[in-house]
């Protein structure tokens, strides 16, 4: 990975996967200050706005003409910086973490709706989840990078951790869905977990400590009953797509194990090691077994047929796959899985081999 990967990989690599004590403060420092500079994060610096913003949206990854989104938003941009190690202290976050803790502070502006702002006039069960999503991402934002004991960011966490936990224990977790007329939506009092509330609490150790329920149920969401129909979510006059939910198991294997989505793969078990659960008899953890299979003696991920860079269907893991830029190097598409693979093992506390 220090022979063939970018700024941010050489970084992480030192700071989160070499041994404790076996990197030089020095080189630490030049390898983490090197990245702002770094193609990878100059592609996201270059692209924000002196209002901290990023689209002129939060949410959007892909470009949605009924919400208006033409570019990748506020809260997928910043999560990856993040991913990338930029420095917290660089101008970015600072720009940034003005507009993310104005979310928290519960400010009733219509603006800061951002692209929910239009669907949200004239409908107050629409704005209120609309404000709801926006406070929980950038919650997770911020605690992401590093702004875990701020009490603005400590307090939203507890009340998200508290909502998802009281659903978790309930029994419409079991039978999460109703109908309404000829469609199935999900029940109006279940609050389940998220993509984003589920890397909220990765991003806390203390408040996994603190909510130990939340963690050990949330561990266990593969084992939650799975959609096997449509469904939807009813807000207000309105029915949406679920895409940042989390019921059941999130990720999908094809006959032989292998996951269709490798990315969103790598970024669910990641959370899952970084919460405590890949451990034991879990599901996950036959899946992260199974990636491991096409790690070769090199301890480099080499599978059969490689042609080129996993593709990820799932806007979900945008923030963290890939960490490098395409190059021509034949390597390029083997360094990010490598380094999420050991990553994942050494978070988990499993067996990492040095070269």
């Amino acid at each position: 990975m220090l022979a063939h990967g970018g700024e941010t990989i050489r970084y992480r690599t030192f700071a989160e996967l070499a041994p404790t004590g076996t990197i030089a403060a020095e080189t630490l420092a030049q390898a983490r200050a090197a990245i702002e500079a770094g193609k990878a994060a100059q592609a996201v610096i270059k692209k924000q706005k002196d209002t901290g913003t990023w689209g002129g949206n939060l949410l959007g990854v892909t470009p949605s003409a009924a919400q208006g989104i033409k570019d990748v938003g506020t809260i997928p941009q910043y999560r990856r910086l993040v991913q990338l190690a930029l420095p917290a202290q660089a101008r970015p976050f600072k720009l940034a973490d003005r507009v993310l803790y104005r979310l928290l502070s519960r400010d009733e502006d219509p603006a800061l709706l951002f692209e929910f702002q239009k669907a949200a006039k004239g409908d107050e069960a629409y704005t209120l989840w609309a404000r709801t999503l926006v406070r929980e991402s950038a919650t997770t934002a911020l605690a992401e990078a590093g702004n875990v004991e701020d009490p603005r960011v400590r307090g939203s966490a507890h009340k998200i951790a508290s909502e998802v936990s009281e659903f978790l224990r309930s029994p419409i977790a079991e039978k999460p869905f109703v109908r309404s007329g000829a469609s199935t939506i999900l029940n109006p009092e279940a609050t389940p977990p998220t993509w984003l509330s589920l890397a909220l609490v990765a991003s806390m150790p203390a408040l996994q400590r603190e909510r130990a329920a939340f963690t050990g149920a949330a561990g266990a969401l593969p084992s939650l009953p799975t959609p096997k129909k449509a469904w939807a979510l009813a807000i207000g006059k309105k029915k949406l797509k679920p895409t940042h939910i989390l019921l059941g198991d999130p990720i999908e294997c094809d006959a032989k194990g292998s996951p269709k989505d490798l990315p969103l793969a790598l970024h669910f078990l990641e959370m899952m090691a970084r919460i405590g659960a890949l451990k034991g008899d879990a599901p996950q953890l036959k899946l992260f077994n199974r990636l491991q299979k096409d790690v070769d003696e090199t301890g480099v991920w080499n599978p059969k047929g490689l042609r080129g860079l996993p593709k990820a269907t799932s806007k979900a893991s945008y923030h963290s796959f890939p960490l490098e830029l395409e190059t021509k190097a034949a390597e390029w598409k083997q360094v990010d899985v490598t380094f999420r693979l050991a990553l994942i093992a050494r978070l988990s506390g499993l067996p990492v081999e040095y070269a």
